[in-house]
């Protein structure tokens, strides 16, 4: 399974996000990392700007080029903004949902969880993060996986969010994409307009 290894903390503070998660690190060094993170640095061009705002959707959603891409030319192949479409795309995914309904607190435990079986997708196990979902798909955890004690920790956590296109209900440790998220109900702070001109070009 192709995904960024490299350092956290400093992509988290060159967007001065978390990025991957919570993290301190934007506390002890609020400014870019490197050599010149607290001097004078020069205007972006228009071109590094959509570039900038294409790699952090990429790192915040654990896909490399090659797949972003062609999620991309699928999205542009849809009807509707293709921006939009994007980012319904990128939410669809199992990975991305599994963190959503609070089985995990990262992308990136969710993605281990899926390629580990512990995850269901309609009572049939999926070992693919990037599976994509579809309305009315019902997403559990393996009985065998049920007494896990991070898995409780996650799903009985009270400060979990709630989003209005998924529903769980805890007593049978599944949850259900409903239908699929409008551009309100997707909380990144993602300009996808910036992509779409970067892929246009």
């Amino acid at each position: 399974m192709a995904r960024y290894t490299g350092p956290k903390s400093k992509i988290s503070r060159r967007y001065s996000e978390p990025i991957f998660g919570d993290t301190k690190a934007l506390e002890k060094k609020p400014y870019p990392p490197g050599q010149h993170g607290r001097g004078r640095r020069k205007k972006p061009s228009e071109y590094a700007i959509q570039l900038s705002e294409k790699q952090k959707a990429k790192y915040i959603y654990g896909i490399l080029e090659k797949q972003f891409r062609n999620l991309f030319k699928k999205a542009s192949s849809k009807s509707g903004i293709t921006g939009e479409n994007l980012l319904i795309l990128l939410e669809s995914r199992l990975d991305n949902v599994v963190f959503r309904l609070g089985i995990t607190k990262t992308r990136r435990s969710a993605r281990q969880l899926v390629t580990h079986k512990h995850i269901l997708v309609n009572g049939k196990m999926v070992n693919i993060p990037s599976f994509s979902l579809k309305e009315g798909d019902i997403i559990s955890i393996r009985d065998k996986s049920r007494s896990i004690s991070f898995i409780n920790e996650c799903i009985n956590d009270p400060n979990n969010s709630k989003y209005n296109w998924l529903d769980w209900d805890s007593k049978s440790f599944s949850g259900k994409l409903i239908n699929y998220p409008d551009r309100e109900s997707i909380p990144e702070n993602i300009n996808e307009q910036l992509i779409v001109e970067l892929y246009s070009k």
